[in-house]
């Protein structure tokens, strides 16, 4: 079984940093209003700068560390069953992107047994690149950041991403209206953004019910690095299977974690 130490992870980060640039400079040579959109199955759109971005990132990962197995929202998943997986959404927020806003990302993260050790989310036309490693804190463009120091509900600032599926279960879209009324200000960045800005201080708490895990892997290990909490809404350690978001700073995790642990399963 193979063994991984910070000297490691070290070097693994700096691979995932070469190979996020790799995907953002793909993107980059594409304009929304230009780039051909087609339709997946699920109806969610998806570009030419999409697959070349993860082609890219594949080549990076692939050339230092060609036994690893990577999971790509494009390509599917490549390699042999072993400790290593690199997961891998090459433009998180397609739909911001043809629609010619900023919101979107390149997005990779590398789990080890089951556990998620490093993360790399790149938005550079926000402005934004932040990274992490397992017990290396978190940057942003090279400084380090950490969540806010918020103690009490009515003080936060919650966001609220994709929550379709928790508005279908009443108990749950019950409980977050009281949220709602309790804390300080409601918004809805979504995407990359709001993880940016929690795991950076600028908001409190995120909620999210129909995610999958490609979108928040990277993420959770920034914010988590950053001094925050991030699980399931069923206070679950993430997995492949994840589909629902609890982000908060420390202080405010276990006030609302019970708030969504209904019988009626959810997320």
């Amino acid at each position: 079984m193979a063994m991984i130490d910070d000297k490691w992870l070290d070097a693994a980060l700096a691979v995932a940093r070469e190979a996020a640039a790799a995907g953002a400079a793909a993107i980059a040579r594409h304009t929304p209003d230009r780039v051909q959109v087609e339709y997946k199955p699920d109806e969610t759109p998806v570009t030419v700068a999409d697959r070349e971005s993860e082609t890219a990132i594949r080549q990076v990962i692939l050339a230092r560390y060609p036994d690893h197995a990577i999971y790509g929202e494009e390509q599917g998943r490549q390699g042999e069953e072993g400790d290593f997986l690199w997961l891998v959404d090459p433009l998180d927020g397609t739909k911001s992107f043809v629609r010619g806003t900023p919101f979107y990302s390149t997005q990779i993260a590398l789990m080890h047994r089951g556990e998620l050790v490093l993360g790399v989310s790149a938005a550079p036309h926000y402005g934004e690149t932040l990274w992490a490693r397992r017990g290396g804190g978190a940057f942003m463009n090279g400084q380090p950041i950490h969540v806010a120091a918020t103690k009490r509900e009515k003080q936060a600032v919650l966001s609220i991403g994709n929550v379709t599926t928790l508005a279908g279960n009443a108990v749950q879209w019950r409980e977050l209206g009281k949220l709602i009324r309790e804390v300080n200000r409601v918004r809805g960045y979504g995407d990359f953004c709001h993880y940016h800005l929690l795991a950076r201080g600028g908001v409190d708490i995120v909620i999210e019910s129909d995610v999958n895990i490609l979108d928040i892997a990277a993420l959770a290990v920034i914010v988590r690095e950053a001094g925050g909490r991030f699980t399931d809404l069923h206070g679950q350690p993430l997995g492949l299977a994840t589909r629902s978001v609890l982000a908060t700073v420390p202080d405010l995790y276990e006030p609302i974690e019970w708030r969504f642990q209904s019988e009626t399963t959810c997320c």
